[in-house]
C-alpha cells in the first residue's frame, strides 16, 4: 500500500506540466541568464580602458606619452566611435618647459560608474607623472647628474612601491560558482507549488478522508509525500549542476567546476531538499486553497531568497544583514553548495549546515504531521 501510495504520488507530479517547469526549466533558464549577466562583477581579470587618443602636439614628449599608453595592458587603444575615453592631447604640450600649464582634455563617451572614473584617473595619472618626472630628470641633468640620477630612481609602478599579499581562505566564486547553487536552493523550494496542490486535490476529493479510514496513519501519509520529492530534488541539482557545467561555456561564461565531493553535494543536496519539503508541507497542510498555499508559498520563497544571500550575494551585503542571513535555511544550503564548488569541501566541511538543514526540516514536519493529524480528526 506505501508503495502505490509513492508511486501516485509520481503520478501526480508527472501531470503536472507547470510544476515541473517550475522545478525544473525556471531555474535552469535562470542559471544561463544570470551566469551571463553577473559574468563581468564576478570577473576576477584585470580591468580594461578602452579610450582614442587624439596627438595634436606631434612632439616626441606626446608621442612618448601615447607610446606609454598603448604598451599599458590596462588600456586599449580603439577607435573614437568605441571608445569610452577620447584624450586630446593639446598642441604645445610637450612644450619641455616646467612653467607649461596646458592639460590634457579627457572627454567620457558613455556612462560610467564614478569608481571606473576614478580608477581610470589613477592609472592614467601614473604615466602623466611618469612623464612630468621625466623632464624634471632631463632638466635636472643640465646641471647635477647626481640629483638627475636621484629622480630617475622614483618609481610609480605598484610592483616597486608595495606588495598586496591576497588571502587565499577568502575565496570569492565566479559568476557561474554564484549562479548554480542560488537557483539550486532557489528552485528546489518551488516543490511547495505541486506538493500544496496536489494535496489541496486530494483533500477536496476525499481521498485523504479514504486513506485515513484504511488506517493509513498520517505520518506514513506525510512519508509517501516526501520520498518522490527527494528524488526529484537530486535530479534537479544534477540537471542544474550539468547546465552549469555544459551549457554555461556555450555563453562565454565560466564553467562550473566541482572542487568538491559528489558524496557531499548530494549529501547537503538530500538535507536541503527534506528542509524544503518541510516548509512546503507546512505550508500545504495549513493552507484551506491552493491560490492561499501558492501565495504564502511564492511569499515565503521571496522572503527566504532575499534575507538568504539568492538575491543578492551575501558576501557584497553589509554585516548586519550578513548576520540576519544566517536565519534563513536558504543561506545554510548555498553556503553548503559553496563550500563544495569553491573550497573542494567533503561532507565533514558541510556537516554544520547540513544539520541545520535536518533539524529545520524535522521542526517543520513534526508541526505540519500535528497539523494534519488535528484537521483529519476533525474530518479535514
Amino acid at each position: 500500500m506505501f508503495s502505490a501510495m509513492i508511486k501516485k504520488e509520481f503520478l501526480l507530479v508527472l501531470r503536472d506540466k507547470q510544476a515541473l517547469m517550475a522545478l525544473f526549466i525556471m531555474p535552469a533558464i535562470f542559471i544561463l541568464i544570470m551566469s551571463v549577466a553577473m559574468r563581468d562583477i564576478f570577473s576576477q581579470e584585470s580591468v580594461k580602458f578602452n579610450l582614442n587618443v587624439i596627438d595634436n602636439d606631434n612632439s616626441a614628449i606626446s608621442k612618448k606619452l601615447v607610446t606609454k599608453i598603448d604598451e599599458d595592458k590596462t588600456f586599449d587603444i580603439v577607435k573614437k566611435k568605441d571608445a569610452d575615453f577620447l584624450v586630446n592631447i593639446p598642441k604645445g604640450y610637450g612644450k619641455e618647459d616646467l612653467s607649461n600649464k596646458l592639460k590634457l582634455n579627457i572627454s567620457i563617451q558613455n556612462s560610467l560608474k564614478s569608481d571606473e572614473i576614478e580608477l581610470f584617473k589613477a592609472k592614467f595619472l601614473r604615466h602623466i607623472v611618469n612623464l612630468k618626472l621625466n623632464i624634471i630628470n632631463l632638466r635636472l641633468r643640465e646641471f647635477s647628474d647626481e640629483a638627475a640620477n636621484a629622480i630617475g630612481t622614483v618609481s610609480l609602478d605598484d610592483k616597486n612601491l608595495f606588495e598586496i599579499k591576497y588571502n587565499k581562505r577568502k575565496d570569492l566564486p565566479n559568476a557561474t560558482q554564484q549562479s548554480v547553487p542560488t537557483w539550486i536552493v532557489f528552485g528546489m523550494f518551488f516543490i511547495i507549488i505541486p506538493m500544496s496542490t496536489i494535496f489541496i486535490n486530494e483533500k477536496k476529493q476525499n481521498t485523504l478522508a479514504r486513506l485515513s479510514s484504511m488506517n493509513i496513519s498520517v505520518f506514513s501519509i506525510v512519508l509517501s509525500k516526501i520520498i518522490p520529492y527527494l528524488f526529484i530534488a537530486q535530479l534537479q541539482m544534477i540537471l542544474m549542476v550539468l547546465v552549469g557545467m555544459y551549457l554555461v561555456p556555450l555563453l562565454d561564461t565560466p564553467a562550473l567546476v566541482i572542487n568538491g565531493s559528489l558524496p557531499a553535494l548530494f549529501f547537503l543536496t538530500f538535507s536541503l531538499s527534506l528542509a524544503a519539503i518541510g516548509v512546503a508541507n507546512l505550508i500545504a497542510v495549513s493552507a484551506n486553497s491552493t491560490e492561499q498555499a501558492t501565495t504564502i508559498g511564492g511569499i515565503s520563497n521571496i522572503l527566504l531568497g532575499a534575507i538568504g544571500g539568492v538575491m543578492v550575494p551575501k558576501f557584497i551585503m553589509p554585516e548586519t544583514m550578513q548576520q540576519l542571513a544566517n536565519i534563513s535555511p536558504m543561506s545554510w544550503g548555498l553556503d553548503g553548495f559553496l563550500d563544495i564548488f569553491l573550497k573542494g569541501g567533503d561532507i565533514f566541511m558541510v556537516l554544520g549546515e547540513s544539520f541545520m538543514l535536518i533539524t529545520f526540516a524535522l521542526i517543520t514536519l513534526g508541526i505540519s504531521i500535528f497539523i494534519l493529524n488535528k484537521k483529519m480528526q476533525k474530518g479535514l
